[in-house]
């Protein structure tokens, strides 16, 4: 078969009519349609379009807290390497991640705990209402489910999508059955690419509109 010749621009565009094209017409309505695309054109892993769950008005309450300049606080620098900070920048936002911090490593190393969940609790210090995004980290969503039960912690959105096999799917079980709002990868798939695409697409329908 010979190679199709896409111009630079048009890659993209191109990748998301195949993704359209290979998911048979199906439509996840309530503006979740671009988010899974986007996950999938990240991994290409079509199990997204199954495993993605979207909690009650999560999408809007994202946007709104997107627009409103929110905090977005990562588990990963990768993650945060990945998000659209031109845009959040734009709005009044901005994006963060924790792990790094001297503070962060010398609390978990005399507490015996990961950096991920000090992270989260660093995240209750904030100044605006915190959108927790989690690629990578099970103790993160963890220790953000104990935090909102102690009303510490009050995110606007998790998007938690932890990849691996030692508590993760158990960690999203905690949020997924929670009140929390939140956008969840079921099972062990994810990944802080996963994480910062999600993000993204939502960056992506404000600068839309």
């Amino acid at each position: 078969m010979p190679l199709e010749i896409v111009k630079p621009a048009d890659i993209e565009k191109k990748s998301f009519e195949i993704i359209t094209e290979k998911l048979n017409g199906k439509i996840f309505g309530a503006g979740k349609d671009d988010i899974i695309k986007r996950v999938i054109h990240t991994s290409a892993d079509f199990d997204y379009a199954d495993n993605l769950v979207f909690s009650d008005g999560v999408i809007d309450k994202a946007l709104s807290a997107i627009k409103s300049g929110a905090c977005i606080i990562t588990d990963t620098n990768m993650a945060f390497s990945g998000i659209n900070k031109k845009i959040v920048s734009k709005l009044g936002g901005e994006v963060k991640c924790f792990m790094s911090d001297k503070d962060v490593a010398q609390k978990a190393k005399e507490r015996g705990i990961t950096r991920a969940m000090v992270s989260m609790e660093k995240a209750c210090s904030v100044d605006k209402e915190p959108i927790l995004v989690i690629g990578n980290a099970p103790t993160a969503l963890i220790r953000i489910y104990e935090l909102v039960m102690e009303g510490k912690l009050n995110p606007s959105v998790v998007i938690g999508v932890p990849v691996g096999f030692v508590n993760v799917t158990e960690a999203k079980e905690l949020i997924l059955n929670s009140a929390i709002p939140h956008i969840v990868s079921k099972g062990n798939k994810g990944g802080s690419t996963i994480a910062a695409a999600i993000v993204n697409a939502l960056i992506y329908k404000i600068r839309k509109h």
